[in-house]
């Protein structure tokens, strides 16, 4: 089984972190193959960006399999974003996003959960995107650390405590039973904060892995019936996507 995990910034080094974050749960048999797009921002921390990223996370796994390589399973390792509904469209795979992955495993651990993430602008965004889901109900809270995603690897240290410090407030005021780590650049992360708040962590690039895994074994993909339905035929102007 070949999954395919794209990143949604343009940064190489998250890119190769999220891959060995997936590598790491990833069943015996199942290969990783982390792609980062040809264009975009360097980190994705607000509307604009995100729609940005959704297009150039599209056209990377197009490129990807317009090159003729097989994969079963695509990962959208960004929290929050946009563009899942797209991909779903393009593919005959399954597409899962870490954001939805990450929710609904922390949905079987504990009663309520709470999503800690990056700068405080995200914690509208990744609302939104449980809204949209049907996730929110037990969303505890969206916390934000205050550091910009690009920081998590720039000061490892001083993140890991921004990141505890939020968790820890997350599970004594908001009532909190689970944590999920709300970026793809968090991967890895899930054991320390684990230790420090003493409950279930859960990295969603992780859980995406899993989730993915589970849909390929069962032969399952995206219903294509109606919403998903391929996209017309049309012509496309000016537009960088490579699409067949």
């Amino acid at each position: 089984m070949r999954v395919v995990v794209v990143n949604v910034n343009t940064t190489g080094s998250v890119t190769e972190a999220i891959a060995a974050s997936a590598r790491s749960v990833a069943a015996p048999g199942t290969e990783i193959v982390g792609l980062t797009p040809r264009f975009g921002a360097e980190s994705v921390e607000g509307n604009l960006e995100s729609y940005l990223a959704a297009v150039g996370v599209a056209d990377a796994v197009a490129r990807y399999a317009a090159s003729g390589e097989r994969f079963d399973a695509v990962i959208q390792a960004g929290y929050g974003e946009h563009g899942r509904e797209g991909l779903q469209e393009m593919l005959d795979v399954p597409v899962v996003d870490i954001t939805e992955a990450a929710a609904t495993t922390a949905m079987y651990l504990g009663h309520r959960y709470s999503v800690v993430t990056t700068l405080d602008r995200t914690v509208p965004l990744i609302s939104d995107r449980l809204l949209l889901a049907g996730l929110d109900r037990r969303c505890a809270s969206v916390r934000a650390s205050g550091l910009a995603v690009l920081e998590l690897e720039q000061d490892p240290d001083r993140a890991v405590a921004a990141i505890v410090e939020q968790a820890r407030a997350a599970v004594e005021q908001d009532h909190a039973e689970v944590i999920c780590l709300g970026c793809g650049g968090m991967a890895g992360l899930d054991a320390t904060v684990r230790a420090e708040t003493g409950v279930p962590v859960v990295d969603g690039v992780q859980a995406a892995v899993t989730v993915a895994e589970s849909l390929v074994r069962l032969g399952l993909t995206t219903s294509t019936s109606r919403t998903y339905a391929a996209p017309r035929t049309k012509k496309i102007t000016g537009f960088p996507l490579e699409m067949s």
